[in-house]
């Protein structure tokens, strides 16, 4: 991958996705492109100089004259700003995917920055020494930004919260969003080894749409009529926005609200029945220092966990995508493992 000069000629650089390649190489004659997005991801606008001493053709020059990078296919890592078109030309602002952590059930860990997976109920056991045989799910909720397999096989702790709407104070939130800005349908993806996504109630894992030849998962979840994973930020019950992000807000959006999207994150098998994976792609936190990466565990459960043992991690991102307006939001996310 490199960078296209762009100081000469206008330049369109494409590639066909990993589900394009794949259908041109069955060469039966079915092959036949009928979507394609652009991408702005290297473009800064704010090199956009109103005042140029040269005039007003000369504007747009650095914009047009910046470096792009080469079309390449790995969909985690390109087009993350994608172009769109909209009916309406007098739209001043444009709806954004926040992640809403005004709640302690939907914050990510505060210590590590990040929502954290136990890959197994002996790690969740380990790490929440809460955890009594009367009780057999422990406590765990209490670690703020963590999620664990529960008893039952399914997901307890933590949700991942995304608001969808205009985040801004110029327009009210009692305002309706306009309907072609409204996203029906968000695309989460993960990284198959990894993980899988689940419900926002923790007990079924939703419908898995493909996957790619990079391993990429992609859940389409679409908004239904009886309600489900995507519903309507309701207006009055969340009215309240509170800006610095305390507890009273349900909401950080701040202007018209559309849609919201819960989800949780179970390991995969792999991660929950070996270390194959943590060794080739992760690394170690050492006894001792567990309590002090992560939020909610004291010195006393970090000396007694795994008998002193260490732990395995792997950082990664899941994006969430909205499929109507094609922003996106990527989310940190650390998976666990007792050593």
């Amino acid at each position: 991958m490199g960078f296209l000069d762009n100081s000469g000629d206008i330049i369109l650089d494409a590639v066909l996705t990993d589900a394009g390649r794949k259908r041109l190489a069955e060469g039966n004659g079915s092959f036949k492109i009928t979507k394609f997005a652009f991408g702005d991801d290297e473009i800064d606008y704010s090199l956009y100089d109103y005042n140029h001493a040269s005039g007003s053709a000369y504007r747009d020059l650095s914009i047009l004259q910046a470096p792009i990078l080469e079309a390449f296919t790995n969909n985690m890592s390109s087009m993350k700003s994608k172009l769109t078109s909209y009916g309406n030309n007098n739209l001043l602002f444009l709806p954004v995917l926040k992640l809403r952590e005004n709640e302690d059930s939907v914050k990510r860990d505060q210590t590590a920055s990040m929502f954290v997976v136990c890959s197994d109920t002996i790690t969740s056991n380990d790490v929440d020494s809460r955890n009594t045989s009367a009780n057999p799910d422990g406590l765990f909720m209490d670690n703020i930004g963590f999620m664990a397999i529960n008893s039952t096989g399914g997901v307890k702790g933590s949700t991942i919260s995304i608001h969808q709407g205009l985040d801004t104070t110029e327009i009210s939130y009692l305002q309706p969003l306009e309907f072609e800005l409204v996203e029906n349908q968000y695309i989460v993806e993960i990284d198959h080894r990894l993980g899988r996504i689940y419900n926002s109630a923790g007990n079924s894992e939703l419908s898995l749409s493909y996957i790619d030849d990079d391993n990429i998962a992609s859940y389409y979840v679409s908004r239904t009529a009886g309600g489900g994973n995507v519903t309507i930020v309701n207006n009055s019950e969340d009215a309240v926005t509170n800006t610095d992000g305390g507890s009273a807000g349900k909401t950080n959006i701040r202007g018209p609200r559309g849609t919201k999207l819960g989800f949780k994150i179970k390991a995969s098998p792999d991660l929950q029945t070996s270390t194959y994976l943590f060794t080739l792609l992760g690394s170690t936190i050492a006894n001792g220092s567990i309590n002090t990466t992560f939020g909610g565990i004291s010195a006393s459960d970090d000396t007694n966990f795994n008998g002193g043992g260490a732990l395995y991690y792997i950082d990664t991102n899941i994006r969430v995508t909205g499929a109507t307006t094609g922003y996106s939001i990527d989310i940190p996310v650390r998976f666990i493992k007792a050593q």
